[in-house]
């Protein structure tokens, strides 16, 4: 029976003035009724606009329907047969300007929940089904993968299922990349995370932490000593920017990187459980707009802040972070300062940060991204008091492997240069994600892997055929 309702069933969360004091997740899921109750509102359209808009090419119809008719098993075999990572995705993707926004259903109300949906499949998978790993028999040729991220995850499970040997390499003490220091517990829960990377490990992908490439040994001897036959890059975008105003070197200076890491990855919001100290104080100003921004943003609240700022110099619809996040953070306490840029971070004698100088903005001619330029008022400068400033500018790509490795052609913003496939400058060496990119989205970083571990596969047959 069809569902013609114009609205998507509302998401169940914690309620704000509870949430706010805790890192439990926002978000509480659907129920089985609801999702068989949303999945009915998918109109089944013959030309399937929704999976134009989503980057690793998962059967959206086809799962709904399947949802609709309560075969949640089926559902999630449907998705997994190209997204590796479904509560990950449902979770984190930016559904709103992917798959939902070509919907149908949205021209005249709102799109089918497409992403609830996924999560909901994916949870109720995890918590009703014991995987059988599927070890594929081996085609006896090895891909080295670096970086455990989204990117990184999704190349070594299509390798794997092809029957490449795939062993990944992490800097880190703990796999998943951004997944794990990047996004909020609230976001999406760790323990999510490592199942999907268990799942992975079980289907034969071998994974190696704490280990540097470019320090520990160097990319040319993965393929020259190794044996590796073919390397994905998908490091990521770990290098902080900052705002380069005087002041930066003060005490209650984070990037949101350090801030979000030190609370995510190394459990800093269980101290003094985890050994890991994080100044938070009770007045935070968090510079920049984006996904990164608000997560700062809402972890200080959580760390204890009474006051949390977010300052950025364009106005409200100019945001580039997702509007659910934007829509949490409001609900929860964080307040906008909006129009307003940072010009110096101001500190007592002791060296500790005690507020910040900021000007007001106005909108002038659009830029060559297409949205309107700020333009500083003049003389109207003022100072917020503040005692931690956590700078959420964006990151660029760590430039070790770059500084290490010889013909691997970088852009002048230290992003590894590669074609639509992940291939680079060097030959057998394929890179996607942050990386390249810098940063951007869970979902682009997965088809980039998507799409080099199609690439590769592609290179070695052929290479298998002309030996």
């Amino acid at each position: 029976m069809a569902n013609m309702s114009n609205i998507k069933n509302p998401m169940p969360e914690q309620p704000a003035d509870v949430r706010n004091r805790n890192f439990s997740e926002v978000t509480l899921g659907y129920s089985p009724e609801t999702a068989i109750d949303e999945a009915q509102r998918c109109l089944n359209c013959k030309n399937r606009p929704c999976m134009n808009g989503c980057p690793v090419g998962v059967k959206i119809p086809e799962f709904i329907s399947l949802v609709a008719n309560g075969d949640f098993d089926g559902a999630y075999d449907k998705i997994t047969e190209t997204n590796s990572l479904p509560a990950i995705c449902g979770r984190v993707c930016p559904q709103e300007k992917q798959c939902e926004a070509q919907c149908v259903r949205g021209i005249k109300g709102e799109s089918v929940a497409i992403g609830r949906l996924e999560r909901f499949v994916a949870d109720y998978h995890l918590n009703h089904k014991q995987d059988v790993p599927q070890k594929r028999k081996s085609n006896g040729k090895k891909v080295a993968v670096i970086g455990s991220g989204p990117s990184g995850l999704t190349c070594a499970g299509d390798l794997s299922s092809m029957g490449y040997d795939v062993t990944i390499y992490e800097a880190f003490h703990t796999a998943g990349g951004v997944l794990m220091y990047g996004i909020p517990e609230f976001r999406l829960p760790k323990s999510i995370v490592q199942k999907e990377i268990e799942k992975l490990k079980d289907s034969g992908v071998k994974i190696e932490t704490n280990v540097i490439i470019g320090k520990s040994f160097l990319l040319d001897e993965l393929l020259d000593t190794m044996g590796y036959n073919a390397v994905y890059i998908s490091t990521g975008a770990g290098l902080p920017q900052f705002l380069g105003i005087p002041g930066e070197a003060l005490n209650g200076v984070y990037s949101a990187n350090e801030f979000l890491t030190r609370i995510n990855l190394m459990k800093g919001y269980r101290f003094p459980e985890y050994d890991t100290p994080v100044y938070c104080g009770k007045k935070v100003g968090v510079f920049g707009g984006g996904n990164v921004a608000m997560d700062a943003a809402r972890c200080a609240k959580r760390m204890g802040a009474d006051d949390v700022y977010i300052i950025y110099r364009r106005g409200m619809e100019e945001l580039p972070a997702r509007a659910e996040e934007i829509a949490h953070a409001k609900e929860e306490g964080i307040e906008f300062l909006l129009l307003k840029s940072p010009s110096e971070f101001v500190g007592d004698e002791k060296g500790n940060l005690t507020g910040v100088k900021v000007s007001d903005m106005k909108l002038g001619e659009p830029d060559a991204s297409g949205r309107r330029r700020p333009e500083i008022i003049e003389n109207s400068e003022h100072l917020i008091d503040i005692d931690t400033a956590i700078v959420a500018i964006g990151q660029s790509p760590n430039p070790l492997i770059r500084k290490t490795t010889e013909g691997l052609e970088t852009t002048n913003r230290g992003c590894i240069v590669a074609d639509e496939d992940g291939a680079t400058s060097k030959p057998f060496v394929y890179a996607g994600g942050d990386a390249v990119t810098g940063a951007a989205t869970v979902i682009l970083a997965m088809g980039a892997g998507k799409k080099a571990a199609a690439a590769i596969h592609k290179k070695l047959t052929a290479q298998g055929e002309t030996l």
